[in-house]
């Protein structure tokens, strides 16, 4: 039988590149899947500060990586330097994040409502906490090789939470994938974890991930990508005699309303930032701002026509793979296709790359066929002659990663409506600047209702992220001493938990 392999293509050149990553065969993905099921109790009851040193030693190894995973990225991706050693230090400052996270346990949630006898009827004894889940399969991403890929937030925040992870690597970046998950199972043996606790497979296609997603030793799928790749993914998960959740990321067009204010407010600078934002990473950002409103009128017209200049002298990008340079294509004459729509950038032939464009169509001629998100650096933007026009279209969109309001503050208490309508179709909601930087920490929310995710109710960013692989477990009338130590009446872990309706570090006592 003929080995299929997966190879990196410089989608610069279309050079195949060395070397190939033999295809996982059905026998080796479910050792790999056996070995995290296997590893799985163990590492569940590993202590908090055990998996932050794990964390702690793959960022520091992925660290010592450096230039050798950034050149192979930049070949597999055609990204450039500059981005790549960004992404680089934003993913290992990620895992150290993740790696406080678990030593510090609060994430665990613990709550404790203690027992009163005396009541009618008696008051039990209720303590309650997160657990992790299982196994999790964690799709890299094509557009982030190392932040949402193999060490990217998803494995980083399972692993903190004490599930084991298998990473489908992305078949675009193979070899950037492979340097990143050594660096994570190296430091997996150095700090004594069972093995299992990490795992990779390679595909050329989507029978691995769908074989993963249907695996009944599998307890939760992280994704991110296209809005058809997700839905395969929640399809095959809902279909499973056990369902399982799947946080899949798919599809945003972020929109970035502007008042009349707020362009001025803005000055100079605000078409060249927005134009930095459309364009930046060659616009293959989840949070590419890809729909503007923007007012009718010169002043409008001014602001556009200086975004169009700034776009047109911005020069040609090589896309991350041959398919998404094609669909950037198929999208762009798509939404040149569409009645009323014109285009403001000069339409430069895109053979050799994507050159970036701008599109303008009137509020009375947007459709819903125009709100499907184009993945590259294109934008749309709907001129409106009031803001009542904004606010029913914006409460007609689809679910949203995020979406941005460009207004003078003094007019925020007059734009209540227009407010609530961007806070109900996005996850997060900004005013001023552009969403394309995504900060990590404690408060984001990357996340959104369907289609920006299959699962509004979490983030892929941020320390938040650690409860999607896990669930809630209560104990009821447990004696203390077999109690997880995170529930135990002197609070060993000095954790921040919930007793009686109250949070506190302080131990308890029951009185039972």
């Amino acid at each position: 039988m003929t080995t299929r392999d997966v190879r990196g293509i410089n989608p610069a050149t279309g050079e195949a590149l060395e070397p190939a990553y033999p295809v996982t065969d059905p026998a080796t993905l479910e050792a790999a899947v056996q070995a995290a099921a296997g590893a799985a109790l163990a590492y569940a009851q590993t202590p908090g500060d055990m998996r932050a040193e794990f964390l702690t030693a793959a960022a520091a190894t992925l660290d010592a990586l450096g230039d050798d995973i950034v050149a192979r990225a930049m070949l597999e991706t055609a990204l450039p330097e500059a981005r790549l050693r960004g992404e680089l230090t934003r993913t290992t400052n990620q895992l150290r994040l993740f790696a406080r996270v678990a030593a510090e346990g609060s994430w665990v949630e613990a709550r404790i409502d203690r027992p009163d006898a005396a009541r009618t009827p008696p008051k039990p004894d209720l303590r309650s906490m997160r657990v992790p889940l299982g196994p999790v399969v964690v799709f890299g991403a094509s557009n982030f090789p190392l932040a949402f890929s193999v060490a990217g937030g998803d494995t980083a925040s399972a692993l903190a939470a004490g599930c084991p992870v298998i990473v489908k690597a992305h078949p675009a970046h193979p070899g950037t994938s492979a340097l990143a998950a050594q660096a994570i199972s190296d430091a997996a043996h150095r700090t004594g974890l069972p093995d299992g606790v990490f795992g990779i497979v390679y595909d050329d296609g989507h029978h691995a991930g769908l074989t993963l997603t249907e695996h009944p030793l599998v307890q939760a799928v992280a994704f991110t990508g296209s809005r058809a790749g997700g839905l395969a993914l929640l399809r095959a998960a809902q279909a499973r005699p056990v369902p399982i959740p799947v946080y899949a990321e798919m599809s945003s067009v972020n929109p970035v309303v502007f008042t009349g204010a707020g362009l001025d407010r803005g000055g100079s600078t605000l078409a060249a930032a927005l134009a930095t934002s459309i364009s930046g990473s060659g616009g293959q950002l989840c949070t590419q701002p890809g729909l503007l409103f923007v007012p009718s009128g010169p002043q409008g017209d001014a602001f556009l026509a200086e975004v169009a200049a700034q776009l047109d002298r911005t020069p040609a990008c090589t896309l991350l793979t041959s398919g998404i340079h094609d669909a950037y294509r198929r999208g762009t004459a798509g939404i040149r296709s569409q009645p009323g729509v014109s285009a403001s950038t000069v339409q430069a032939s895109d053979h050799s790359g994507a050159q970036a464009q701008l599109y303008s169509v009137s509020a009375r001629d947007f459709t819903p066929e125009l709100e499907a998100e184009v993945f590259g650096p294109v934008s749309l933007a709907v001129r409106y002659d009031d803001i009542g026009e904004v606010s029913a279209l914006v409460r007609g969109l689809e679910g949203q990663l995020t979406a941005t309001l460009h207004a003078a503050p003094e007019e925020l208490s007059l734009l209540s409506g227009l407010l609530a309508a961007l806070q109900d179709r996005a996850g997060r909601v900004l005013f001023g600047g552009f969403p394309t930087g995504v900060e990590v920490g404690h408060a984001v929310v990357h996340g959104g209702p369907f289609p920006a995710t299959t699962a509004f109710a979490g983030t892929s960013v941020g320390t938040h992220a650690i409860t999607r692989f896990t669930r809630l477990l209560a104990f009821q009338n447990f004696p203390d001493a077999v109690l997880p130590p995170a529930l135990q009446d002197a609070n060993p872990l000095d954790l921040l938990r919930m007793v009686d309706g109250e949070w506190s570090r302080q131990g308890v006592t029951t009185g039972a």
